[in-house]
């Protein structure tokens, strides 16, 4: 499907979930040369992407990775994630030689729980000054 090229690699995320959020923090901790940009799915900016890749906000439990004009979804989108990360983190890569179809068995899972799991927010988080500029509206 044809998306419009992003600058920086887009990740979509829920907004008010807490596992979502510290993945955040863990990506923008990990990412020196800060190459992402990150939208909450709670988004309009999010919100025209999903509809331009005619994906639907509604149920979606997954993240998002927009990278050029291609979409990536579920495991997949983490390990490219993991990919451009500092440290040892893109070593997480080899893991796409796992069938896909296993890979996203077990991320279904945790995202199936993350709520009960890990918890809920009222809101999407505020970004500080440092980092604003990373985040999409």
């Amino acid at each position: 499907m044809s998306i419009p090229e992003v600058q920086n690699p887009v990740i979509i995320f829920d907004g008010v979930c807490n596992l979502c959020n510290d993945a955040v923090n863990f990506i923008i901790n990990r990412d020196p040369s800060a190459r992402f940009q990150f939208a909450p799915i709670q988004s309009s900016t999010a919100k025209k992407l999903l509809t331009t890749l005619e994906l639907s906000s509604n149920n979606l439990d997954s993240i998002i990775l927009v990278e050029h004009s291609e979409c990536y979804i579920k495991s997949t989108a983490a390990l490219r994630i993991c990919k451009k990360l500092g440290a040892l983190w893109p070593l997480l890569y080899i893991f796409i030689l796992v069938p896909r179809p296993i890979r996203d068995y077990f991320y279904d899972i945790v995202a199936k729980n993350r709520y009960g799991w890990f918890g809920k927010r009222e809101k999407c988080m505020v970004p500080n000054t440092k980092i604003e500029s990373r985040f999409l509206n």
